[in-house]
């Protein structure tokens, strides 16, 4: 969008750090640091600190807790899309002999396996990962599954690990190490890593009815290790938020990225607020649909939220186990921008040429005595809509295709192919939408229409 500032505005500026501030202070934490990216473009980012003068920069790490799950999610669709794996493959396929056997890998990345929420044992979330040093160590040996497979979202940090094994098992090598070769380095995040490097906050607990802190251990979770371990930067979630929001097709493709962040399973609630993706969490939030994640460790909150229709993404992080949300904060973020500075629409413009065969599709067309119309966008692709609410009419978009068809990109068309049907003279007969039959006018002619047309016509009665 050329015409926007490549700035915030100053007033928007000073709420967003006031906002900042206010969550750092009123959240009893020792630092907080954010960023807000607009139209895949960091525009702004914060931070507050406990320390009288200093703030940390965009190049401190914190650890990052579970936004470590949207990048063990990539690597296993950038697997997917190679073709070794598919994603209602079993995990026995891939690697057997763990107690999830069964669980297909679409269900672990959705969190819709069943499988037990943590690891038996010690919490492994402040515990080293030599405490469980195989697979069977992060699952219940008597009751891994708690819900049966694919019918609810039950999150499942001992899901991600065995996401990560499966990498690692395909790839032939640590699951980090493929991270920081396929995904880390093609997006320029060298600040990005299973360990902290300095810089990096330390992280703590601060007492819940008193002002003094307690430092909380940094340990290497081991196999757990892709359900939390990771440590960031916020100029590094700004790339991660520009690549969760358009794709880069060094690492995934736009419609790889996007099909991550569709709901895999029912929501939990019926005021749909939350849902879960392919690694990607939903989020609904004062009617603003979000998606990202959040994160959490002892000592460390964080998190990452996107809005398509305001092409905005914020993220934040702090260094305290509880009080201020970095995820809230984020979400906030969002909002408060949006409503400062709402995104300005697109301007119009002419095609920049036009096939005259297409031109002669658009217009009204009839799914028996239903009207919609077509109408044609840049890129060859067709749009049909119905024009009234009323009757059974259903909209899509459609992408041209090398063979002269277009396949639909969304709602009940999602997929299906739509070809213009042509009289021996070359002249158009009908569309043909997933064998559905448009024609120029309401119960068009009876060679068309599945079943005929009665041969009286329309008539009185």
């Amino acid at each position: 969008m050329t015409d926007l500032p490549s700035e915030l505005l100053p007033a928007t500026r000073r709420a967003l750090l006031h906002r900042l501030a206010v969550a750092q202070a009123e959240g009893r934490t020792p630092s907080m640091v954010a960023g807000v990216l607009r139209d895949g473009r960091p525009v702004w980012s914060g931070a507050r600190s406990m320390v009288d003068g200093h703030a940390p920069t965009p190049d401190v790490q914190y650890r990052i807790g579970s936004l470590t799950k949207t990048f063990v999610a990539v690597l296993v669709m950038r697997l997917r899309d190679e073709g070794l794996l598919d994603l209602a493959d079993p995990l026995s396929r891939h690697l057997p002999g763990t107690p999830a056997d069964d669980a297909t890998v679409a269900q672990l990345l959705a969190h819709s396996s069943g499988l037990t929420a943590e690891t038996p044992g010690p919490w492994w979330e402040r515990t080293e990962g030599s405490l469980r040093p195989g697979l069977d160590d992060v699952l219940e040996a008597d009751r891994p599954l708690k819900h049966p497979a694919g019918r609810v979202h039950h999150y499942s940090n001992p899901g991600y690990a065995l996401l990560g094994a499966l990498v690692a098992k395909l790839r032939g090598e640590p699951w980090g190490e493929v991270l920081r070769r396929e995904v880390l380095a093609p997006l320029g995040m060298d600040r990005t890593t299973l360990l902290p490097e300095h810089p990096h906050a330390g992280g703590f607990a601060v007492h819940p009815w008193a002002d003094v802190m307690l430092p909380e251990p940094l340990t290497d979770t081991g196999l757990m290790a892709p359900a939390g371990q990771l440590w960031s930067t916020i100029a590094d979630l700004a790339r991660w938020a520009a690549f969760l929001t358009a794709g880069d097709d060094k690492v995934l493709s736009a419609d790889t990225v996007a099909e991550m962040r569709r709901p895999a399973v029912a929501p939990d609630d019926a005021e749909w607020t939350s849902g879960y993706g392919l690694g990607l969490q939903l989020r609904r939030d004062e009617g603003r649909l979000l998606y990202g994640h959040t994160g959490s460790m002892p000592g460390f909150t964080a998190g990452l939220w996107i809005s398509e229709t305001d092409g905005l993404a914020a993220y934040a992080l702090s260094n305290a186990t509880s009080g201020a949300s970095a995820a809230s904060l984020a979400a906030e973020l969002i909002a408060l921008t949006a409503d400062l500075e709402p995104r300005l629409p697109e301007p119009w413009r002419p095609l920049a040429e036009v096939d005259a065969e297409l031109l002669e599709l658009t217009g009204p067309w009839y799914w028996g005595a239903a009207p919609a119309a077509l109408r044609l966008r840049p890129g060859r692709v067709l749009e049909l809509a119905p024009l009234t609410g009323r009757g059974r009419g259903r909209g899509s978009r459609f992408r041209p295709e090398a063979d002269g068809t277009w396949t639909g990109v969304e709602n009940y068309y999602a997929g299906e192919t739509l070809r213009v049907v042509r009289h021996p003279d070359g002249t158009v007969s009908h569309l043909d939408v997933g064998s559905f039959v448009y024609t120029r006018e309401p119960y068009g002619p009876a060679g068309a229409v599945p079943g005929g047309v009665d041969p009286e016509g329309w008539r009185t009665f």
